[in-house]
């Protein structure tokens, strides 16, 4: 054999070492993803730091040999996480929305770890805390309401609100903030309880009119605490611990429940794929104890425990969602039919707001001006154009038997980008589309019609 053929052999020989060393490697790296070791943990949760960082620390008292990695996400972020990256390890979710824990049921990313009956759940009113079926567990309890800075408001000469209805009155205009239900799960059950407290129909209506109102829409709920404290605005539509904690920490602000609001467990359950079972129902273990139940009182967290006994640990004038004070307050929710819908009314509400805030602020802002200028007028043509543009900026284009239709709202998936969506849902939200520009493009000529003719009979006014 000549020099050149042992070059090129041994050059083969080189490459295919190579090669073979290459694989190998991507293969453990693989492997390692997924038969793990049992000194780690890996969370899923949407929870923002100041609550993970505190219980993580507790925890890893306890069990200083685990190494512990936090998956941060927004709640449908985290669902995909699960459901689409298969060989990513994740061993507890651990999120507010019930809705999310019901989609990774029913698709099969939870496991059954934990034995129930009917019988034996606890509830918060007539609503389960625990899975029936044992999937998940309640660890805490969320409310959802309104929450507002006092030296915002009083600058402002501003009154506070109390009920969802007051966020329509027009001296709130560029006043209030709220994130999109499609950016966070616990965005969308609030949507979802004002939908289901008020009726389809006259909760959409309640909702276009403080979307008249908003001074924005946040990308995730936690940028509306973040706009409330900073005096950005000075009222946020928000989850209580968000509320609650800033204002235990020293910021000058308040929370309500309103009626119509609705409590409901926040979950925490095992990750089917979990490579670390052991660990993981120790987590699940401790934030389920009487120690990390009461770590939920901290002032930078300040949730609602599921453990009623220790209420009477509770800092002065702290909210017990088991009162007959909040109680009243509260509706039967129906997480099935907010599960069901979940992804219609999300893109429902980007559609005719989201995506519109210009047009819809500017539109009501008309309606409002003409509505107080005709207050004290004996006009009851022009009373009756404005009450027609008031109907238009109200109108959705999905009925009320649509939207609990179970084939109609199939139609729809999360907007993923890069991922086409299904081609019903892209030609119903272009309908949509349509439908909102027609409707809001004719209100605002209305309204700014009837300003003009208020204007010219100032003028002939003798």
């Amino acid at each position: 054999m000549d020099s050149r053929n042992l070059i090129k052999t041994w050059l083969y020989m080189v490459c295919l070492t190579a090669a073979v060393f290459l694989v190998a490697s991507a293969q453990a790296r693989a492997q390692s993803n997924v038969d793990r070791t049992d000194d780690r943990l890996v969370i899923v949760t949407s929870f923002p730091p100041a609550l993970f960082d505190r219980f993580r620390t507790e925890f890893e008292k306890l069990y200083p040999e685990l190494e512990i990695f936090i998956r941060s996400k927004k709640t449908s972020a985290a669902i995909s996480f699960i459901k689409e990256r298969p060989t990513e390890p994740a061993d507890v979710f651990w999120a507010s929305s019930p809705d999310a824990f019901e989609f990774l049921k029913k698709s099969g990313h939870l496991l059954q770890a934990f034995e129930r009956t009917d019988s034996s759940v606890p509830r918060i009113g007539s609503y389960p805390l625990d899975d029936p079926d044992g999937y998940y567990r309640g660890c805490a309890i969320s409310g959802y309401g309104i929450v507002w800075n006092n030296d915002y408001l009083t600058k402002r000469n501003l009154p506070v609100p109390t009920k969802w209805e007051d966020l329509t009155n027009p001296t709130y205009k560029r006043h209030i903030g709220m994130s999109a239900p499609s950016r966070s799960g616990t965005t969308h059950l609030i949507v979802e309880s004002i939908l289901q407290s008020q009726g389809w129909e006259k909760g959409w209506r309640l909702l276009s009119e403080i979307g008249g109102n908003l001074a924005t829409i946040t990308a995730r709920s936690f940028g509306v605490i973040d706009g409330v404290r900073a005096g950005r605005f000075g009222i946020g539509i928000s989850i209580d611990f968000l509320g609650q904690s800033a204002k235990a920490q020293g910021a000058p602000m308040d929370f309500l429940y309103p009626k119509g609001t609705v409590f409901l467990p926040a979950n925490i359950g095992l990750v089917s794929r979990t490579s670390n079972r052991d660990a993981a129902m120790a987590f699940i273990d401790f934030v389920l104890s009487t120690e990390g139940q009461t770590l939920l009182f901290e002032p930078t967290i300040r949730r609602l425990p599921v453990s009623r006994s220790v209420y009477a640990q509770a800092p002065m004038g702290y909210p017990n969602p088991f009162s007959d004070e909040l109680a009243r307050k509260s509706i039967q929710f129906d997480t099935n039919l907010s599960q069901q819908r979940y992804h219609m009314v999300n893109s429902l509400f980007d559609v005719m707001l989201t995506y519109r805030q210009a047009a819809v602020r500017r539109t009501w802002d008309a309606v409002h001006k003409a509505e107080r200028l005709l207050e004290k007028r004996d006009l009851p043509d022009l009373v009756a154009r404005i009450r027609e543009a008031r109907r238009l900026m109200s109108a959705v284009p999905v009925s009320g038997a649509q939207a609990v239709d179970t084939e109609f709202v199939s139609h729809f998936a999360r907007n993923k980008p890069g991922i086409s969506m299904p081609e019903a849902q892209v030609r119903l939200e272009a309908e949509w589309v349509r439908f909102a520009r027609a409707h809001q493009d004719q209100a605002l000529f209305i309204a700014r019609d009837v300003l003009t003719k208020l204007e010219v009979a100032d003028i002939e006014q003798p």
